[in-house]
């Protein structure tokens, strides 16, 4: 795990060629040292009740939420608007996005019909979605080294880089164009879980350097973008977002040949963006394993259209 994280911190024009290389050769000691083979001892420490009792306490998407998205998956922004101006707790965060020095406003934007203008139908939408899965975040940040303001950062890139991707990618559907929203929940749910056990999840860790992922698979056999999956679910979102959102993790691909890219072009972006210095310094590299041979027939366009050199 030592050399993945020092690999991690080399410059992107590097990140997929030496990235791979390692890969190879961590696999190839792993195989003559037996490190896959080293049993987990750990009694219970994450159930599957546990995660339904999670799942449960998750509160499903409220009617304005229901209304405001299907709005603007219809294109109605002032529609939609009229309808979002009623949360007001969706109302703060709107103006709170659209304020940030990065849309360069020297007066405040309070509006929220004109916030809607500012950011367009897809980009509305998309900004719905993640702050459902703000809703979930915690106040204070244990298993990961984040705070409120870098998981918001963290969304957001997230968001524009799927949004460039999409429109590479000439990807109309609105709901597909939000389904990076729901990623970053799955980092949420690995907090929530792991909180309580983070002694047991590095020791678990030192002994055998896995993913947080591969863990939580082993342990109860559910993995994190399945619990994605359930949430999905739970707030009413297609089932082929879900499809997306398992293709994503590189292990699960579909027989469908546009979900399966679509799991490809955003299970790189995801490992692309968590190699980034500030989210290894969060810990966040370690999150899911990179699945290199999944992604190898995009990489080219991919480093083309994130201008990596």
């Amino acid at each position: 795990m030592y050399q993945v994280k020092a690999k991690l911190q080399l410059k992107p024009n590097h990140f997929y060629k030496l990235l791979t290389n390692l890969y190879f050769f961590y696999n190839y000691i792993a195989k003559i040292y037996n490190i896959q083979q080293i049993q987990i001892k750990t009694d219970n420490l994450i159930t599957k009740e546990k995660i339904d009792t999670y799942i449960e306490k998750i509160p499903p998407s409220s009617k304005i939420l229901q209304v405001t998205l299907k709005l603007l998956n219809e294109g109605e922004l002032s529609k939609a608007a009229q309808i979002a101006s009623q949360d007001l707790a969706l109302s703060a965060y709107l103006k709170d996005l659209v304020n940030k020095p990065l849309y360069g406003f020297k007066t405040e934007v309070k509006d929220i019909n004109q916030i809607f203008g500012i950011l367009g139908v897809a980009k509305s939408q998309q900004t719905v979605y993640n702050y459902m899965i703000n809703l979930l975040s915690p106040d204070k940040w244990q298993l990961f080294k984040l705070n409120k303001k870098s998981f918001a950062n963290l969304q957001a890139e997230l968001s524009t880089s799927w949004q460039k991707i999409t429109s590479h990618l000439h990807i109309e559907d609105k709901e597909i164009q939000s389904a990076i929203s729901l990623l970053p929940a799955s980092i949420i749910v690995s907090e929530a879980l792991f909180n309580d056990k983070i002694e047991d999840v590095n020791l678990i860790r030192s002994v055998n350097p896995i993913d947080l992922n591969t863990i939580l698979q082993r342990l109860c056999h559910v993995d994190l973008f399945d619990i994605c999956q359930q949430i999905a679910q739970k707030w009413e979102m297609s089932p082929e977002i879900a499809q997306i959102i398992q293709a994503a993790s590189g292990l699960k691909p579909s027989e469908d040949e546009q979900i399966n890219m679509l799991g490809k072009w955003m299970h790189l972006l995801l490992f692309y963006t968590l190699s980034k210095p500030n989210y290894i310094e969060a810990e966040l590299n370690d999150f899911i394993e990179f699945q290199i041979d999944y992604v190898g027939d995009i990489y080219d366009d991919f480093a083309s259209l994130m201008e990596i050199a």
